[in-house]
C-alpha cells in the first residue's frame, strides 16, 4: 500500500516495454509477467528508494528493470529444469516450447539494459549488470553441483547467493543509489537484500519437499527429481546412516528413482530435522536482514521491509 502508486506505474512500464512488432514476444512475455507473481523484487527497489527519502520517479524504471531480469531468468530456468508449472499454471516452455522461451528471455534481458541506459547512471548500470552475470554464474554452479552429494554447504550457499540473492541485493541497492544515499547506506541496503534473498531461497528449498503444490505454484518435488543438492538434502545426508546415504546417492547421483522415493526422502528429512533446521537457518538470515536496517529512520517503509522478511519466512507455514 505504501508504494501502490509506484508499483502501478512500474506495472504500466513493464507492459509498455515488453511490446514488440514480433507478436510472439508480447504473447509469451505476458503469459509469465501477468501470471500473478508477487513483484517482490521491484517492490524492494521502490520501498528502498522511499525509505531513503527519494521523491522522484527514476526508481520506477529501475524496478521494471529488476522485474525484467527476474522474468528472463525464470524463462531460462524453466527450460533448463524442464519445468511444467510456474506460478500455478503451465510454464511458458510447456506452452510455447523451449526455443521461444529462451529467445524471449533474451529479449527481456535486453529490454532491461535499454531501460538502465535510459536512466543514465553508470553506477546503476554497474550494479544491475554485475547482478545479471552473478545470477548466470550461480545457475552454472548449480548445474555443476547438481547430482553431487559431496557438495558442501559453502558451495550450496554460493549457489543461492548467486542465483537468487544477488538480484535481491541489487534491487535494494539501486533504490539507495537513486536516493543519493552515502556509501554506508547503500551497503546496508545491499546487505539487507542479500540476507533476505538467501532466506527466501532457503525457504523455497524446504517448501519443495513439504509444501502443497497449489500453494507453492510449481510441482512439489522438482528439486528431488532433478537431483538438486539443497540444504535439506545436505543436512539429511550428513546426519543419515550409511544405508540412507546409499538411498541419496541412488536417487540424486544415479537418478534411479521409484514413485515412492520422494516420500522416502521426505521421511528421512523429517527424521533428521532437516526441514525445520533449514527454516531456522532462514530465520537467522532474516534476522541479519532486519539488523541491516538499524541505521535507517523508523518510518513506515522500514517496518514494511521488515514485514517482507517475515512474509518470506512465514511462507513455510
Amino acid at each position: 500500500m505504501l508504494v501502490r502508486d509506484d508499483l502501478e506505474a512500474c506495472n504500466r512500464l513493464i507492459v509498455e516495454r515488453m511490446q514488440s512488432d514480433v507478436s510472439l514476444i508480447p504473447q509469451l512475455a505476458a503469459h509469465i509477467v501477468a501470471a500473478g507473481g508477487k513483484r517482490l523484487r521491484p517492490l524492494l527497489t521502490l520501498a528502498a528508494a522511499r525509505l531513503c527519502g527519494y521523491r522522484g520517479q527514476r526508481h520506477v524504471g529501475l524496478a521494471a528493470c529488476v522485474e525484467f531480469i527476474h522474468t528472463a531468468t525464470l524463462l531460462h530456468d524453466d527450460v533448463v529444469d524442464e519445468s511444467a508449472l510456474r506460478r500455478g499454471q503451465a510454464s511458458a516452455n510447456a506452452l510455447f516450447g523451449n526455443k521461444a522461451s529462451v529467445l524471449v528471455g533474451d529479449f527481456l534481458f535486453s529490454r532491461a539494459f535499454e531501460v538502465m541506459v535510459e536512466d543514465g547512471s553508470l553506477e546503476v548500470l554497474r550494479i544491475l549488470s554485475s547482478a545479471s552475470s552473478t545470477i548466470a554464474e550461480g545457475e552454472v554452479l548449480q548445474l555443476i553441483t547438481q547430482n553431487d552429494t559431496t557438495t558442501t554447504e559453502a558451495q550450496y550457499l554460493k549457489v543461492i547467493e548467486g542465483k537468487t540473492a544477488a538480484l535481491f541485493a541489487a534491487a535494494t541497492e539501486v533504490g539507495a543509489v537513486v536516493a543519493d544515499q552515502p556509501p554506508a547506506g547503500q551497503a546496508a541496503l545491499r546487505d539487507f537484500g542479500m540476507a533476505l534473498g538467501v532466506a527466501f531461497q532457503l525457504v523455497d528449498d524446504a517448501l519443495d519437499y513439504s509444501a502443497d503444490q497449489q500453494a507453492l505454484g510449481k510441482t512439489v518435488g522438482d528439486d528431488f527429481r532433478e537431483g538438486k543438492i539443497t540444504l535439506p538434502v545436505l543436512l539429511a545426508f550428513a546426519r543419515g546412516s550409511d544405508e540412507e546415504r546409499i538411498f541419496w546417492r541412488r536417487t540424486l547421483e544415479e537418478r534411479e528413482q521409484a514413485d515412492s522415493d520422494l516420500g522416502q526422502a521426505l521421511a528421512l528429512m523429517r527424521r533428521h530435522g532437516a526441514l525445520d533446521d533449514t527454516i531456522e537457518r532462514a530465520r537467522l538470515y532474516g534476522d541479519h536482514a532486519i539488523a541491516a536496517l538499524a541505521g535507517f529512520p523508523d518510518v513506515a517503509e522500514k517496518k514494511a521491509l521488515a514485514d517482507v522478511v517475515a512474509f518470506c519466512i512465514e511462507r513455510a507455514h
